[in-house]
């Protein structure tokens, strides 16, 4: 009858931290290394763990694919009008100079 495998402890625990309350789950995927490599690199120049740059990566290509993919209808007359002020120079204003400053909220 074959010894039963005896289970050994060690001092250094292997268990995640606890999600947040605000964490849904996780999600994997798979990478070459050289991608891996690529990631951990700009995550470093970035001051960032792998995971929090590629979560932050992850929501603006989604941010971006989805304004991409927003659709306006509006009357002729009202797009002609649109259209007429994204052609007219801007004019300086504390309201445009406070906009430009503003940081987007998808970023």
């Amino acid at each position: 009858m074959p010894a039963q495998a005896k289970r050994t402890t060690t001092t250094k625990s292997r268990r995640k931290p606890a999600p947040s309350a605000t964490t849904a789950g996780a999600i994997n995927i798979r990478v070459r290394d050289d991608d891996r490599a690529l990631i951990d690199q700009g995550a470093s120049l970035a001051g960032k763990s792998r995971s929090e740059f590629m979560l932050e990566a992850a929501r603006h290509a989604a941010t971006e694919a989805i304004l991409d993919r927003t659709l306006f209808r509006i009357q002729p007359s009202v797009f002609a009008k649109f259209v007429a002020m994204l052609d007219a120079k801007p004019q300086p204003n504390e309201r445009l100079r406070k906009l430009m400053q503003t940081k987007a909220p998808w970023e």
